[in-house]
C-alpha cells in the first residue's frame, strides 16, 4: 500500500509541476455494459481512421490485468505504431467511480506522448457512464478537450434478459447515450424491435439509433428507410453513418458542462459521494505507468488474483510464454465456470497464441502473434446470475430461493489454479 501511495503521490507531484495546456481535442466516448461489443465498435473506427492522422485510445479495465490492448492491437492488419494509433490502459479499478486523479494522468499522458488528433475513451463495461461524463465535464476539460457524441453499444442478445435490461447498470448507459449502436439483434422479429425501440425511448427519448450491418440485414437509423442490395453496401454505409458520429457535438455532455459551470461545487460533491458508495481497488496498476508493485508482479509468474466488485467476482492469470496450455481443455474448462459473464484472454495453446473473447452470446477464437505472456481474466456473476425467465413468478417464495441458491454459490479459487495448471502440457 504505500508504494501504491507513495507512485500516486509522485505521479500527482509531476502532473502538476509539469502542466501541459492542449486545445480542443476531439474526443470520444464508447460506452456499453459488460459484454455488449465496445472492442468491435472501436474496431470499426479505427478501420475508417485516415491514415495521415494520429488517434489515441484510453482504455479502463476493471480487473488487474491489461488485456484489451493486447485484443485491439491483435485484431490490427499492421502494426499500431505504423498506423499513428497510441493505446494505454488503466487497470484495476474504474476510472468513473474513483478519484479524478488515474484519468487526468492517463489522458495527459496520452496526449502529451502521441500528440493526437483524435482521442477515444473506453470506460469498463462495469462502470456507470454518468460519473466519467461528470469528470469530462469538470471547467479543466472544457478548453483541452472537445468532446463528441457518447456512442453506447448495445446487445440485442442482453437485452432480451430481464436480468440484463431490468438491471440499473445496464440501463445507466442507454440514459447517458448520444448515439446508440444496437448489434446482435439478427434474432428478434419486427415486434420484438419495436419493444425494443420502445424500452430505449422510454430511458432516453433524444438517442439517436443505429443498427450495426450484421449479415443480411440492413444498416439504417430510426430516421431513415433506405434499403441497400448487397452486404458491401450494407457495410460501408453503417461505417461511414458509425464514423460521422466522430464529429458530432455531445449534447450529454454539453448539458452537464453547463451544470457544471453553473454549480461547480456541487457536482464535484454528487461525484465523490457516488466515488465512496462504490469499491475500489488498491491494485498498482490503476496509476497508467508500470509501478514498482507490479514489476514485482511481472517478475513473479504465474501470477494470480481474484475479488469481489459489486454483483460480479473477477480472478485473472498471467502465465510465463513458455507455458503451453491444451486448446481444447482450457475451453472447456472455461465453459464450465458458474455464470461467468466475459472470458477474455491472450493465451498460448497446443494451437498456438489464441486470442479469446467470450461472451454468453459469442465465443471467439482467432490466432495471433506470440505474445511476452500470456494473459486470461474471466468475470462471474454470482449475485444475481438467477435467469428470471425460469423462475415461477407467481410465488415469492420461489424467487427468494433460486436468488438464495445463486448467492451461496463459492469458487474455490485455489483449485482453479490447480485446474488450469493441470491443463499445461
Amino acid at each position: 500500500m504505500f508504494v501504491y501511495s507513495q507512485t500516486r503521490a509522485n505521479m500527482m507531484s509531476l502532473f502538476v509541476k509539469n502542466p501541459i495546456i492542449f486545445q480542443n481535442i476531439p474526443c470520444t466516448l464508447v460506452t456499453g455494459f459488460l459484454g455488449a461489443g465496445k472492442t468491435t465498435v472501436i474496431n470499426q473506427l479505427l478501420a475508417t481512421k485516415p491514415d495521415d492522422e494520429r488517434w489515441a485510445l484510453l482504455i479502463n479495465e476493471f480487473g488487474r490485468i491489461g488485456i484489451d490492448g493486447a485484443l485491439l492491437a491483435s485484431s490490427q492488419d499492421t502494426n499500431l505504431e505504423q498506423k499513428n494509433i497510441a493505446i494505454r490502459e488503466v487497470s484495476g479499478g474504474c476510472i468513473c467511480c474513483t478519484s479524478q486523479l488515474p484519468l487526468q494522468i492517463a489522458i495527459s499522458c496520452l496526449l502529451s506522448d502521441h500528440h493526437p488528433q483524435r482521442l477515444l475513451i473506453e470506460p469498463t463495461g462495469l462502470a456507470h457512464p454518468r460519473e466519467l461524463i461528470l469528470q469530462l465535464s469538470a471547467p479543466h476539460w472544457q478548453t483541452a478537450l472537445k468532446m463528441n457524441a457518447v456512442i453506447t453499444v448495445l446487445s440485442g442478445e442482453q437485452w432480451q434478459q430481464i436480468k440484463y435490461r431490468d438491471h440499473d447498470g445496464f440501463q445507466a448507459h442507454v440514459r447517458d447515450a448520444d448515439v446508440l449502436i444496437i448489434n446482435r439483434y439478427t434474432q428478434l422479429d419486427i415486434s420484438e424491435k419495436q419493444v425494443l425501440v420502445e424500452w430505449i425511448t422510454t430511458l432516453n427519448s433524444q438517442v439517436k439509433i443505429i443498427w450495426a450491418a450484421s449479415g443480411l440485414t440492413t444498416s439504417k437509423t430510426t430516421n431513415s428507410s433506405d434499403v441497400h442490395s448487397s452486404d458491401g453496401l450494407v457495410a460501408d454505409a453503417y461505417s461511414k453513418t458509425l464514423n460521422d458520429q466522430l464529429n458530432q457535438p455531445s449534447s450529454i455532455i454539453s448539458n452537464q458542462r453547463k451544470v457544471s459551470i453553473a454549480h461547480p461545487t456541487k457536482s464535484m460533491i454528487g461525484l465523490q459521494s457516488q466515488a465512496s458508495s462504490l469499491a475500489t481497488v488498491p491494485s498498482s496498476s490503476s496509476s497508467t505507468d508500470e509501478t514498482e508493485a507490479q514489476a514485482s508482479a511481472d517478475s513473479d509468474l504465474p501470477y494470480r488474483y481474484h475479488e469481489e466488485q459489486q454483483d460480479f467476482q473477477l480472478a485473472g492469470w498471467r502465465l510465463p510464454a513458455h507455458y503451453q496450455l491444451n486448446a481444447d481443455d482450457l475451453q472447456n474448462w472455461l465453459l464450465n465456470l458458474p455464470n461467468w459473464q466475459r472470458i477474455k484472454g491472450v493465451v498460448h495453446t497446443s494451437d498456438g497464441w489464441l486470442q479469446i473473447n467470450f461472451n454468453p452470446g459469442s465465443l471467439t477464437t482467432r490466432t495471433i502473434n506470440p505474445q511476452s505472456d500470456s494473459r486470461l481474466e474471466i468475470i462471474l456473476q454470482l449475485g444475481n446470475a438467477v435467469d428470471t425467465n425460469t423462475v415461477d413468478t407467481a410465488t415469492e417464495k420461489s424467487e427468494t430461493e433460486n436468488g438464495a441458491k445463486a448467492s451461496s454459490v463459492l469458487i474455490d479459487w485455489e483449485e482453479c489454479d490447480r485446474e488450469l495448471m493441470a491443463l499445461v502440457i
